[in-house]
């Protein structure tokens, strides 16, 4: 038997997989591109691997107003 997750767990799989999927959709869309870029996040002309990285970090510098 497993023990369950606990919350700490889930927060990180969850982040996980949002940056996997952000990344791969970023990856083909310059608006997302620039809202995360907005956000403090340097993904501008990184790969979809290099972007994925990125996300499951918080971002390098403030978000721009």
């Amino acid at each position: 038997m497993t023990e369950p997750e606990t919350p700490s767990e889930a927060l990180a799989r969850t982040n996980a997989v949002l940056a996997e999927w952000a990344a791969r959709t970023a990856a083909d869309s310059a608006p997302l591109i620039a809202k995360l870029e907005g956000l403090g996040y340097a993904v501008r002309g990184k790969s979809e691997e290099e972007i994925e990285e990125v996300l499951k970090h918080p971002p390098t510098r403030p978000p721009s107003a």
